[in-house]
């Protein structure tokens, strides 16, 4: 009888168990099973959004959180998530996005004109810009909370749904404010009816966007600075035909640049977005357009800084660095109102020295400095962890911290040191004696080391100014890392070692960093040569100071020597 109990409980117990080991295997399998089901629906619904945007005539994007009050312009209804296209404004949520494409037309960059010749209005409905005024009412517009009013997404202007039709031109649109910055798609349409070698008709058809036509092209580096590159390229679709706005990690400046040829020859201007290596990469590509016999179609460069030194920007009167402090807008009124001068480039040869090397010396391109010393050594390590980590170096605070830790080190380490005993220079053919130097900069800009003042900085002595287009070069020594930080706060001067049309640097023994705009590398002996290559249009924003000493007698000579306007009949919008 006693056994038969004790038998009942442990079954009982044996069962208890099992069901406590379901109901545990249940608990652990379930939630798995739903996260694999999520993913898997997650995953799905991901590539079909990238389905439908890669098949899209519109440029979206998603978005988890749309950063003003929005509602798609398919079903009317608020969203909080969604994709919007950077082109004409469009958004739609997730549910809607295959209506949107087959409803609601983008942005054309190619059509054509209308019977009288000129271009329509193209209406973008809701979600119009905050603080938007109405055309003709001059009242507020989105002031409801729901899907109103229209924007046209060529000249910008905004009107409410009962005003639209009291529209004065009607349907004719101007293109706005910038229209003198933007190609019209009418224009496009037209010049691909020409057959090729008829580039003289494009200046009879450029009569048709007026006389002070300057289109733009907006070239930006994602990879610059503060990665503000994609978000830049998107404002600049909404404001200017899409066909203008290049991304570099996607499309080289050299096809970019292509664009100039199907534009009026002189009047192109190319905004570069991004740092002091970016803009000689589109100066390369330019120099490149002139030897294959298009330089009528070179454009004038300007600059927007998106880099870490960014110092042919501060040169050229466009700051130290952008991050978003002004609209883009604004970026194009600048571009509008800014003078053009002439930018003298050069040529760095390098002739390795050696038995065995029988390679064709380097050639490498120089718009802003070449030094041998500390700076290149703190830009060759900035440039190796960089590569290794590239994650890391996306914040420009960060890339300056950096450099002054790599700057640090070597005032500990100087390694650089002795360098009056390794290398020779030559100034327009005569050796120049040199001081215990530890570093040499060869200047053809303003400013150097992220915004400092070399040549014409702090020195009582009178020098002549730095110009852009005066075929000279300034040639400068360092007496190390802890030198170059005093410089770059103004307690102390650089040696001033001459100025040339050439310099000849020889380098004897040992291996030593060296940079060009900001590339640097690890040189052995050698023979470098700095030669005028040639001259570049560029454009100089003079409304901007650059430095807080600009009522200094130099300064002012300075500024008043990159003023000097290049005479040109297509400069002026």
């Amino acid at each position: 009888m006693e056994a038969d109990e004790v038998n009942g409980e442990s079954a009982v117990d044996s069962r208890d168990e099992w069901t406590l080991l379901a109901w545990t295997a249940l608990a652990v399998a379930v939630p798995v099973i739903i996260t694999l089901w999520c993913s898997v629906q997650r995953s799905k619904r991901k590539m079909l959004i990238k389905d439908i945007f890669r098949r899209s005539k519109h440029g979206w994007h998603y978005t988890d959180l749309f950063n003003k009050p929005t509602y798609c312009c398919v079903c009317s209804q608020h969203i909080i998530q969604g994709a919007f296209c950077d082109c004409c404004g469009v958004c739609a949520d997730e549910q809607c996005l295959r209506r949107a494409d087959r409803s609601l037309p983008c942005k054309e960059i190619m059509a054509p004109a209308q019977a009288d010749g000129s271009l329509a209005h193209r209406w973008a409905r809701g979600n119009v810009p905050l603080c938007s005024y109405c055309a003709v009412c001059k009242q507020q517009c989105g002031t409801q909370p729901k899907l109103c009013d229209y924007r046209c997404v060529w000249c910008q202007i905004t009107v409410h749904e009962d005003c639209r039709a009291g529209l004065q031109d009607g349907s004719r649109c101007d293109l706005g404010e910038f229209r003198s910055l933007i190609v019209p798609p009418h224009y496009l349409h037209r010049v691909n009816k020409l057959r090729r070698g008829q580039s003289e008709e494009h200046s009879k058809l450029a009569e048709m966007c007026g006389s002070g036509w300057t289109p733009v092209l907006v070239l930006a580096n994602t990879r610059s600075g503060n990665n503000m590159g994609e978000a830049l390229l998107r404002e600049f679709r909404t404001v200017l035909n899409p066909v203008q706005v290049f991304d570099l990690s996607e499309l080289p400046p050299a096809k970019a640049l292509q664009l100039c040829v199907l534009l009026p020859a002189g009047s192109v201007r190319v905004l570069v977005c991004g740092g002091d290596g970016t803009v000689g990469w589109v100066l390369d590509a330019i120099d490149a357009m002139k030897l294959k016999g298009q330089e009528q179609f070179a454009p004038q460069v300007t600059i927007l800084p998106l880099g870490t030194g960014n110092d042919l920007s501060n040169t050229l009167g466009w700051g130290a660095g952008y991050a978003g402090e002004i609209p883009v807008e604004q970026v194009l009124r600048n571009i509008m109102d800014a003078e053009v001068v002439k930018m003298d480039r050069w040529k760095v040869q390098i002739a390795s020295k050696g038995y065995y090397n029988f390679r064709k010396p380097k050639v490498l391109s120089m718009n802003n400095y070449f030094s041998v010393g500390p700076d290149a050594l703190m830009a060759l390590n900035f440039h190796a962890h960089r590569e290794k980590t590239p994650s890391l170096f996306s914040s420009r605070i960060i890339n300056k911290a950096v450099y002054f830790f790599y700057g640090t080190k070597d005032c500990l380490v100087q390694e650089c040191k002795d360098l009056d005993k390794r290398i020779e220079l030559e100034l327009d053919g005569e050796r120049v004696p040199l001081p215990s130097l530890e570093g040499i900069i060869v200047c053809n800009i303003r400013y150097w080391g992220g915004g400092c003042r070399l040549w014409d900085g702090m020195g009582d002595e009178p020098c002549p100014p730095t110009r852009l287009d005066d075929g000279l070069l300034e040639v400068l020594g360092v007496f190390g890392s802890f030198h170059c930080a005093q410089i770059q706060v103004k307690l102390a001067n650089p040696v001033r070692l001459g100025q040339a049309h050439t310099v000849r640097m020889v380098l004897k023994s040992s291996r030593m960093p060296m940079q060009v705009d900001g590339e640097p590398w690890a040189q052995g002996p050698c023979t470098i040569t700095i030669t005028h290559k040639t001259q570049t249009l560029m454009l100089y924003h003079s409304a901007e100071q650059t430095d807080d000493d600009d009522d200094d007698s130099s300064s002012s000579d300075t500024d008043a020597a990159l003023k000097q306007p290049v005479p040109n009949s297509n400069s002026a919008p």
